[in-house]
């Protein structure tokens, strides 16, 4: 079993869960299952951030299109939303499309899709962790580039790393591209929690679903009967966060390695930070992307921002 597991998924889970406090990187959420029950947990009546952006894409759409133009290359960081994607699409006619994602199952089934819907369209997906630089297929060399980053999951992000990704970004990109981002806004605690810990516990088993992962690729014995999800608010770093929580003491082993869990303690698997407009815009800025234009839903729940590339200046 180890033998033909990913090496970086079993170094991250040794390395987080040997660490106080324990910790897995909130990628290792979405292999096939994950990403399926996220798919879900998109459409609950709790979970406001999809439906949010995808009403707002709809009405803001042909202002995105007049700043975008057409021809463009559209670069999707994370498989395309069969939802939300098509908009954007549709509206600004690309030259093609590029969804860039790590889980190449589900990546190739989602570009299946939605070849169906639209025929004429090129669609080139790449399998990779869009955390990195990225090499774009040649046929992106000769077009102006549009990321398309939706979903709020720049949130996932501690800020450091948010930045980096957003400078990975721009590299992947280049300068002159533009990259239309979907952020979540603070609102209301209890609405917050009940996004991240519905009544329907499609959250609880996608969160669970990273220990039948571990059991499953790295051979491991986890009682995933023994940790119950929790949802909690941390109003200090300003985020939501997933936890893995003990509900009793237990202990398991991952190749030579043992691990015990007290009763209470939790293993980290997500955050979704939230961000006021201001701090939404620095942390472009940080990241080498300037803000354009930014578009928010009436309720100002969620926000849209077209940043750009723009050259490097040495002074103001």
């Amino acid at each position: 079993m180890l033998a033909t597991a990913d090496p970086a998924f079993r170094d991250d889970v040794l390395k987080g869960l040997a660490q106080q406090p324990p910790a897995i990187p909130a990628r290792w959420l979405y292999d096939e299952r994950g990403s399926e029950l996220f798919d879900a947990i998109t459409r609950l009546p709790s979970y406001y951030p999809t439906r949010t952006e995808t009403a707002l894409l709809e009405t803001v759409m042909s202002a995105i299109a007049d700043r975008a133009g057409d021809g463009r290359a559209v670069i999707e960081f994370g498989a395309g939303s069969l939802t939300k994607t098509p908009i954007l699409l549709k509206a600004i006619r690309p030259a093609l499309y590029v969804p860039i994602d790590i889980s190449g199952d589900y990546l190739r089934s989602s570009a299946a899709q939605l070849a169906e819907q639209m025929p004429t369209l090129a669609i080139h997906p790449v399998e990779a962790n869009f955390g990195n630089v990225i090499e774009l297929p040649a046929e992106a060399a000769d077009h102006p580039r549009l990321g398309f980053f939706p979903g709020s999951t720049i949130g996932n992000f501690i800020p450091q790393s948010a930045t980096d990704l957003l400078r990975h970004f721009r590299a992947t990109l280049g300068a002159g591209s533009l990259l239309l981002i979907g952020m979540d806004r603070v609102k209301p605690v209890e609405r917050l929690i009940e996004a991240y810990d519905d009544p329907e516990k499609v959250t609880a088993e996608f969160n669970l679903n990273l220990l039948h992962r571990i059991n499953r690729e790295l051979g491991s014995d986890i009682r995933v009967d023994a940790f119950c999800h929790e949802a909690r608010w941390n109003d200090m770093m300003s985020r939501v966060e997933m936890h893995l929580v003990a509900i009793r003491e237990i202990e398991f082993g991952i190749a030579d390695r043992s691990f015990r869990f007290a009763e209470g303690q939790s293993i980290h698997t997500e955050n979704s930070h939230k961000y006021g407009p201001r701090g939404g815009r620095m942390l472009l800025l940080a990241g080498g992307w300037t803000p354009l234009a930014e578009w928010t839903d009436p309720a100002r729940d969620f926000a849209l921002v077209l940043a750009e590339a723009q050259p490097e200046r040495f002074a103001p």
